[in-house]
């Protein structure tokens, strides 16, 4: 079989065209849009079925030169760490806190659920966390990451199984966030705050929350400070990130993103104003970039010996989302109508990704009403937080699991 060879240039070529390919079958396939998949997840999907189809029948294998995608992969999450501005928790209120504490704690359970049912299956405990809390809370771009962590400790076709379980959490989290909404308004009589003295919805039903105020259009100088912000903690991260690995394995971002939110909260306390729309965007190119390289090198054919326990865990996985969405969330969140919004969209951040969650509940305030608690609380956590929290929790995971095991 023929083994064809792409240096890194080469390599994001082919994930850019894939990108593309991408873009053109989510805008013309509805179900793909419904659900929120990436473009990115989208064309690097069908790069990898193909790959897998000419590999499977003999014609020719693809080595591909991915140095580029840890490169995207640090300024993205980099980006993230720029996000982090802690006066907005005072801003969001005990809300925040209380949404975070339960995120937090959905973390630990899927990470249990995954080690557990791996270990059942005589698998790799380890394993287990590419199906938990890095692909589900964390999504794609989280098992891009970690799945490369996973397997430098040992745990093979972590990357592979970490992405095939985001793909699924995040058609799974969209299904699953308005059934649950719409059972607890109906069955509560719960209605929005936002409704006019007749009963009518405003004309606006929905009002997102900006995580920054800087949302002024893009700006040359700006840019280029963005990308100048990112860089710098990049590489002092990587200063950071080799402390860090004295004491804890962890990936080798993490320092970017501590640098980042230091340097953010650094400069809003001097009251320097910083390029925040511009620092998204950046972020948001490099995701994608990142994405594209990370789903065109994956493997399926490693996917084969675990198609069984991949189903049964993630099955298990869903069914403890509904529940701690329908009876945890909601009634901790304050059992009225935000708390139903809320508990939609924790179904599609916590199987998915924020912007399922905040789809989950766009879909349920356009038929219902406002819903301003739920609308501030959920991308703010999602958006700022969880990354930093996810983190910690599956390092601790992932080092308690090898120790424990003798792995």
């Amino acid at each position: 079989m023929q083994t064809v060879k792409l240096d890194m240039y080469q390599a994001l070529a082919i994930a850019v065209i894939m990108l593309l390919i991408g873009r053109e079958l989510v805008a013309r396939i509805e179900f793909l849009r419904r659900y929120c998949i990436p473009a990115p997840v989208v064309g690097g999907l069908v790069f990898a079925i193909v790959h897998a189809v000419l590999r499977g029948t003999g014609i020719m294998e693809f080595d591909m030169d991915v140095t580029l995608q840890k490169v995207f992969m640090t300024a993205f999450f980099c980006s993230v760490g720029y996000m982090a501005a802690f006066g907005m928790l005072k801003k969001g209120g005990i809300g925040v806190i209380l949404f975070l504490g339960i995120s937090a704690a959905m973390c630990v359970i899927q990470d249990l659920v995954g080690a557990i049912g791996a270990k059942a299956f005589g698998l790799d405990p380890r394993i287990g966390l590419a199906m938990g809390s890095i692909p589900l809370v964390g999504g794609h771009g989280t098992a891009g990451s970690w799945g490369p962590f996973l397997e430098n400790l040992g745990v093979a076709n972590a990357t592979t199984v970490a992405v095939a379980a985001a793909t699924y959490g995040l058609i799974s989290g969209c299904m699953m966030g308005g059934p649950i909404a719409y059972g607890k308004i109906k069955k509560f009589g719960l209605k929005s705050k936002g409704l006019n003295a007749d009963g009518a919805k405003e004309a606006h039903p929905t009002t997102t929350v900006d995580v920054s105020a800087d949302t002024a259009a893009l700006d040359e100088d700006n840019v280029l400070n963005a990308a100048l912000y990112i860089v710098v903690a990049v590489g002092a991260g990587t200063v950071v990130s080799f402390f860090i690995g004295k004491v804890l394995t962890m990936p080798a971002y993490i320092g970017a993103m501590i640098v980042g939110a230091i340097i953010r909260n650094i400069q809003e306390a001097r009251g320097v104003k910083m390029p925040m729309g511009e620092m998204n965007a950046l972020g948001n190119v490099c995701l994608s970039l990142f994405l594209a390289l990370a789903m065109c090198n994956l493997k399926l054919w490693q996917l084969v010996d675990l198609a069984v326990p991949m189903i049964v865990i993630l099955l298990i996985e869903t069914v403890v989302m509904w529940f701690y969405a329908s009876f945890v969330v909601f009634n901790i969140m304050g059992k009225d109508y935000d708390a139903a919004v809320i508990s939609s969209g924790f179904c599609g951040f916590g199987m998915g990704a924020t912007p399922n969650a905040m789809a989950n509940m766009q879909a349920i305030t356009n038929i219902y009403g406002p819903a301003p608690v739920a609308f501030m609380i959920v991308p703010l956590v999602g958006s700022l937080f969880i990354d930093f929290v996810n983190g910690l929790i599956i390092t601790g995971f992932a080092g308690f699991l090898t120790s424990f095991f003798h792995l």
